[in-house]
């Protein structure tokens, strides 16, 4: 059985619909970050990166979305959520997922969480001012050279697609507003709708 851990709101969100999609069965822990939970000695235990997701298997725990998305993906092929049969596609997807997992990411924690880049509170105001301008830059990138469209791969649905849906979530917490990528926000849109989508975040506020 696996254990999935993560937090309301975080980037987990990608990976918690990934496991939805592929139909696993898999318990889920709620870490509350209000509380501070994730500095916990019990939950450090599990994850001394003290962040989320995680996933817990019977071989061991994975960290990190890129990695716990292919995991699923490779896990359980006949939920066909990446294209495992073609290694350069693969790779594409990969990279795709690692540039929103090392990029964009950062781009948002900027805004959010200074403190962890800088002590002084003018370079942790300017990060927060900065933010927006970087993941805006982001954004143009993803809709012009990397969404290929219907779906970010193209016509095949893959684990870029639910991380992509997570953090283009995050775009009104910087004052951006999606429909200034048509693209992203088609996207956006289709994916508020898919049943695993709704799932994840059904048994995610069953838990608040």
């Amino acid at each position: 059985m696996l254990t999935f851990y993560y937090a309301p709101g975080s980037c987990a969100l990608a990976s918690h619909i990934a496991l939805e999609q592929s139909g696993a069965a898999y318990d889920l822990v709620r870490v509350d970050f209000r509380a501070n939970a994730q500095r916990e000695p019990g939950y450090l235990a599990i994850n001394p990166k003290g962040r989320v997701p995680v996933l817990a298997t019977t071989r061991g725990v994975i960290t990190e979305n890129p990695a716990i998305l292919a995991f699923i993906a490779q896990s359980y092929p006949e939920a066909k959520l990446a294209p495992l049969d073609d290694v350069f596609a693969f790779a594409q997807v990969q990279a795709f997922t690692a540039y929103l997992c090392s990029t964009v990411h950062p781009a948002h924690s900027h805004r959010v969480r200074g403190a962890r880049w800088a002590d002084d509170p003018a370079a942790i105001a300017e990060m927060k001012r900065k933010s927006a301008f970087v993941l805006a830059d982001c954004f143009d990138l993803i809709e012009n050279e990397m969404l290929a469209g219907p779906w970010v791969m193209g016509e095949a649905y893959s684990i870029c697609d639910p991380y992509l849906f997570t953090i283009a979530g995050w775009l009104p917490l910087h004052g951006l507003d999606i429909a200034r990528w048509p693209k992203v926000a088609d996207h956006f849109a289709r994916l508020a709708e898919d049943p695993g989508v709704l799932r994840a975040l059904e048994r995610q506020r069953a838990q608040d």
